[in-house]
């Protein structure tokens, strides 16, 4: 089902490759002390964003992916060989990276299955986000640009946000391994990618590598949310508040949307490489290392995270990047404004124009869903039922920041607050302090986007849930600075605290981890520890690029919420429909026109289609292949065995039929 060696192998090969390029670059751009730190998701953007169009052009093969890795690896050790006298002067202790390694495995805990094949296997929750992996299956078989795996009538492109997943892809490709074992190594790649990004800066702006400490234990928090439901009851606090959703900490949202956590990482990069542009990166610095190099890498990073995260690279970091701009222009001598503002203004071009895809993709698929625009500007909803309703709308908005915050990221916002503003305000580095000042322009603009700015496509409000990562990131980074200064100067009453805070956060961290470790099998367990044989058995009746059908019910109780997770981990094979969850972010459709397609396959699959509706499965979605298991109403009252259109290609009794369409049907 899962190789838990090629998990690691990829994991392993993921952060030397795209450490050493990132180390090779950030040597140049960052102060020696950041340049390893930061080097995974340096390293990761840039060569994402540089591989994606190269692979437009070339064959998305196994030896032209090893072609272009080994150039990267040599051009990278050249690089850093030629620059091997410089010493890093206050260098992340290896133990951090040990910490952030350890610490990576909590959310890909969620991503690995659990139990054994004769009691049948549970996944955790987080896999019902993880089902979109299907891409990585699909750019690994098909190659570029993309097709879209979920949906067969509109045409194979796919308009979502999938670098990461082109990453992930990558590996897939090259080593030969499962979509879904490539998706847990990226995940682990992308927690320990983002918390080293953390460690680094902590120690860097601390000056004391006991704040990458602060920062492994911060991860761990969760929400006052668990606390207050066992001292108040969960009927009484979700009277108070709106019920939990996936607004959450690092550790929830690195196991759930490890996309949008690599994105939030960038755009820190992108918001500390903007701090760089006009700085004199080592003395007798040449133009180039001091302009065009930040400015080059200020563009494939932005690049990266649009293409990673819509919701932080597009509409967070539009935001964030601006109101960064604005404070760094403040710093500079006026001489110098100028050309800040020009080499800006390029950068943004530039990055507008390699995205370019991305955003025109998008924007057509807005266009096709005819919901409107897809973003609106509405406070953040707090409160909960015991407020009368004509009042909770205005008391949501002071709610927001006094209270939901609060509660959510108890470790986080009040000592990181604190100890980001002292930063900004006392700090006696002035490199520091320049650089603790932009940083705040990234957490307020995350912040404001996250409590007024809302999506409109889909059912939740997934813009403001991911929005908030870069907000989490400087608070996180500055918590443990605060942590690692007040220790140490014996400042009892800050840090006790802040460590009062940390311990409420806890229990809920813990609790996390723990789901995601064990999961409960779901009635369907059984079925799933079989689905890998009638999978395998479909991909021989199947081409690579035909499409299958299968009930998007099937199985849909594995997850907490249903979804056709069989199909989206096994089949390595394209839908013509996945189901409805699936097609909602990663099909442009109106939502009427969803929801008859998701009514047809749900019919079809239950006994009840008509001969019209099996017409419509082989012409108008392009279902090839059909799979009929016992669990479907349509294995008794069966109307693929009634029509000349499909015809029965293999049976295991009692386990599957697979039809395949006639090669006469047009």
């Amino acid at each position: 089902m899962i190789s838990i060696f090629n998990v690691v192998l990829c994991a392993v090969l993921a952060v030397l490759f795209w450490t050493c390029i990132g180390f090779a670059l950030g040597q140049r751009i960052f102060p020696q002390a950041l340049a390893l730190p930061l080097a995974p998701t340096l390293g990761w953007a840039v060569q994402n964003a540089l591989a994606l169009p190269v692979f437009f052009l070339l064959r998305f093969s196994q030896t032209n992916i090893a072609v272009m890795a080994i150039l990267a690896i040599g051009i990278s050790l050249a690089a850093i060989w030629r620059d091997a006298a410089r010493q890093p002067t206050t260098a992340l202790p290896w133990w951090a990276y040990a910490i952030a390694a350890v610490l990576a495995l909590a959310p890909t805990l969620a991503i690995l299955p659990k139990g054994t094949i004769g009691d049948g296997v549970a996944l955790a929750g987080p896999m019902f986000d993880h089902a979109k992996l299907a891409m990585i299956d699909d750019m690994a078989r098909m190659g570029l640009p993309p097709g879209n795996p979920f949906f067969g009538e509109s045409g194979d492109r796919l308009p979502y946000y999938y670098l990461w997943y082109f990453g992930a892809a990558q590996f897939a490709r090259g080593l030969g391994i499962s979509g879904w074992e490539a998706d847990a190594a990226m995940t682990w790649f992308s927690a320990f990618a983002s918390l080293t990004l953390m460690m680094g800066l902590a120690t860097w702006f601390a000056g004391r590598a006991a704040a990458a400490f602060w920062i492994g234990l911060l991860a761990l928090g969760g929400s006052l949310r668990f606390p207050l439901w066992l001292l108040l009851g969960t009927e009484r606090v979700n009277e108070l508040l709106l019920p939990a959703t996936g607004l959450a900490g690092w550790l929830f949202q690195a196991s759930w949307v490890p996309q949008h956590l690599t994105a939030a990482a960038s755009a820190v990069v992108a918001i500390f490489l903007i701090g760089r542009l006009e700085t004199d990166l080592k003395e007798g610095a040449a133009f180039g290392h001091r302009r065009l190099l930040p400015a080059a890498a200020l563009v494939l990073v932005v690049v990266a995270g649009f293409e990673s995260s819509t919701w932080i690279g597009g509409v967070t970091l539009a935001v964030a990047a601006p109101a960064a701009g604005l404070v760094r222009l403040a710093q500079l001598a006026p001489e110098r404004r100028l050309a800040f503002i020009g080499t800006c203004m390029i950068a943004a071009a530039l990055a507008a124009l390699v995205a370019f895809p991305f955003l025109h993709d998008q924007w057509i698929a807005t266009s096709v869903r005819q919901s409107g625009f897809p973003i609106g500007i509405e406070p953040y909803e707090v409160l909960g039922p015991l407020f009368p309703a004509s009042v909770r709308r205005f008391l949501d908005v002071p709610a927001f920041w006094v209270v939901l915050l609060v509660i959510e990221f108890p470790a986080l916002v009040i000592a990181g607050t604190i100890a980001l503003a002292r930063s900004v305000r006392a700090e006696p580095d002035q490199q520091l302090r320049a650089m603790a000042a932009i940083f705040s322009a990234l957490t307020l603009a995350s912040l404001v986007v996250t409590w007024l700015v809302t999506s409109r496509l889909g059912e939740h409000n997934d813009l403001g849930w991911r929005a908030v990562l870069p907000a989490i990131f400087v608070l996180m980074v500055f918590a443990g600075v605060g942590l690692a200064r007040w220790i140490a100067q014996r400042a009892y009453v800050a840090a006790g605290a802040a460590l009062l805070g940390l311990l409420l956060a806890l229990p809920d961290g813990i609790k996390l981890i723990a789901a995601n470790a064990m999961s409960r099998p779901a009635p369907s367990a059984h079925a799933f520890a079989q689905a890998p044989e009638l999978w395998a058995a479909v991909r021989a009746h199947t081409a690579p690029g035909e499409r299958v059908a299968n009930n998007p019910l099937y199985l849909a109780d594995v997850t907490p919420w249903p979804v056709n997770i069989s199909w989206a981990l096994l089949a390595n094979r394209r839908s013509c429909f996945a189901g409805r969850e699936l097609t909602l972010a990663y099909v442009p459709l109106p939502d009427a026109r969803r929801e008859e397609i998701n009514a047809k396959f749900i019919r079809v699959f239950a006994g009840q289609g008509s001969a019209e509706d099996v017409r419509d499965l082989a012409q108008t979605f392009h279902c090839r292949v059909v799979v009929v298991t016992p669990s479907d109403g349509a294995w008794r009252n069966d109307p693929f065995q009634a029509t000349p259109i499909f015809h029965l290609v293999d049976m295991r009794p009692d386990r599957w039929k697979i039809y395949r369409a006639k090669d006469t049907e047009p």
